[in-house]
């Protein structure tokens, strides 16, 4: 019980709060809103790295957190990325293997906690979400602010994104392979 509302805890479950608000921001598309939907995904996607080091440095590692953690960055993720679709701002097609990704890898952990092997992200992985992020961030802005074209970096770091997201996908199904034989 102690671990429940630590520090980690509260920021991952921030990021899971960030999410109606980041989808109602978009539900109504200005300048105003989408720049705000960024800042709130912003401050959202920092708190996974801090609730990682936070937990480690502290030993306020919890079963809530190894649980909720991934579930949160797949939340965020995924319903920014989802709301893009909506406003035909991104492809479907792309979203659909980011998230078919997420979910196809997501299930092969389960099966790799099952037979108690390392669930560590790859640096792939990380670079997947990386990229993700920064995609993210400049499509959630949209209109071009400062003179700079939004769009056009997000959709530089989209294809990064997806390129990552595909190789991590591939190379996780590869280095596991013998799991799915057994």
């Amino acid at each position: 019980m102690k671990h429940l509302l630590s520090h980690p805890n509260t920021l991952t479950l921030f990021r899971i709060a960030a999410v109606p608000i980041i989808v109602i921001l978009m539900l109504f598309p200005t300048r105003v809103t989408t720049f705000l939907a960024a800042i709130f995904f912003s401050a959202a996607a920092i708190t996974d790295y801090f609730d990682g080091y936070l937990a480690r440095k502290f030993g306020l590692v919890s079963n809530l957190g190894k649980v909720m953690d991934p579930v949160a960055d797949k939340l965020l993720v995924s319903s920014a990325f989802i709301m893009l679709t909506s406003l035909g701002w991104v492809p479907a097609w792309m979203v659909c293997i980011i998230i078919g990704r997420e979910i196809a890898v997501t299930g092969l952990r389960n099966i790799i906690a099952e037979k108690g092997e390392d669930l560590s992200a790859s640096n792939l992985g990380k670079y997947k979400t990386g990229f993700q992020i920064a995609a993210a961030i400049p499509l959630l802005i949209h209109y071009p602010f400062f003179g700079l074209d939004a769009n056009a970096i997000g959709w530089f770091f989209l294809w990064g994104a997806l390129g990552f997201t595909i190789w991590s996908g591939v190379d996780y199904f590869v280095k596991f392979r013998n799991l799915l034989k057994s």
